[in-house]
């Protein structure tokens, strides 16, 4: 090896090592310590006398009356509202993506969810839902919908629902935007030769706009599939995992479980198995989708 290639990997080191560092504490240190945290009985009111237990954390944890229920709470709140995301996110975009009069300005306002606080709107839509002054069941009885006020958050499939309905509106402009840029990219040539050969707007849309959109489709899916899944923050500030538990998914429960009873065991249990789950799912999301990481297939 050379004096310069020597001084090369040298300097590579050192301009890695901020970032490689940074990584070790923020990210390295919480998952061994999380790991950790699984294996203790570990409460907070007797942090002192933590002690390891091995795995009865985690068969607390599935052994729970409403650990079933939350976890296919987990799974329908994130199936339901990325589904829902992605399509609306889809309409948006090929809506969006073709120069018209004013498009700037109604971007911006389509794209505006996205600029909000999860707690705003989690406020916004706890009293958009409210059982008596909210402008739901006012409009509603108003036109003749409903006959009667209904509770919407007190009903726990009617809960997850607005829970639902609220995430979707936060996170349509995320697939609008970036669907937006994936088919601003698509060179305009491939159309004309489509139109020349007299393909229609639907050979168009699955020969040449899916396809080269592709990447990012799954790639946004991937990335929004986690970041739903991960969500706790809107479940929190609606119903805060109620009625008697309905609403909970597994990261709502994992915050309700930290700080109502302070047990920092079987919370950690909790994150172990919900970093697994994620890991898993990721593994197997790229297998199918033949993802390599770097934008090819």
């Amino acid at each position: 090896m050379t004096v310069r290639e020597k001084k090369r990997r040298r300097e590579a080191f050192w301009l890695l090592f901020p970032t490689a560092l940074l990584l070790l504490v923020f990210i390295a240190y919480p998952l061994v310590n999380t790991l950790v945290l699984s294996l203790q009985e570990y409460k907070l009111t007797s942090a002192g006398k933590a002690h390891f237990n091995h795995f009865e954390n985690f068969r607390a944890i599935i052994e729970d009356p409403y650990f079933t229920m939350i976890l296919r709470n987990s799974f329908v709140f994130t199936f339901v509202t990325v589904a829902l995301q992605f399509f609306l996110g889809l309409t948006l975009a090929l809506a969006l993506y073709k120069p018209f009069k004013g498009r700037n300005v109604y971007q911006a306002v389509v794209f505006l969810p996205w600029s909000i606080s999860a707690l705003v709107i989690g406020f916004t839509f706890r009293w958009l839902f409210n059982a008596e002054f909210g402008p739901v069941n006012d409009i509603g009885l108003k036109l003749g919908i409903l006959q009667e006020k209904i509770s919407f958050l007190g009903n726990g499939t009617m809960a997850l629902s607005c829970v639902i309905a609220a995430m979707v509106w936060y996170g349509v402009p995320f697939f609008g935007i970036m669907l937006t840029a994936a088919f601003q990219s698509i060179p305009m040539d491939l159309y004309e030769a489509a139109e020349i050969d007299g393909s229609n707007a639907v050979k168009k849309f699955f020969y040449i706009t899916l396809p080269y959109a592709k990447p990012t489709i799954v790639l946004t899916l991937l990335l929004r599939t986690i970041w739903v899944f991960n969500s706790a923050d809107l479940i929190y500030v609606m119903t805060n995992g109620g009625p008697g538990n309905a609403t909970h998914t597994l990261a709502s429960y994992m915050f309700s479980k930290a700080y109502s009873t302070l047990n920092f065991g079987q919370t950690g249990a909790l994150g172990t198995m919900f970093m697994a789950g994620l890991a898993i799912y990721t593994l197997m999301f790229m297998k199918i989708t033949r993802y390599d990481g770097s934008g090819g297939f």
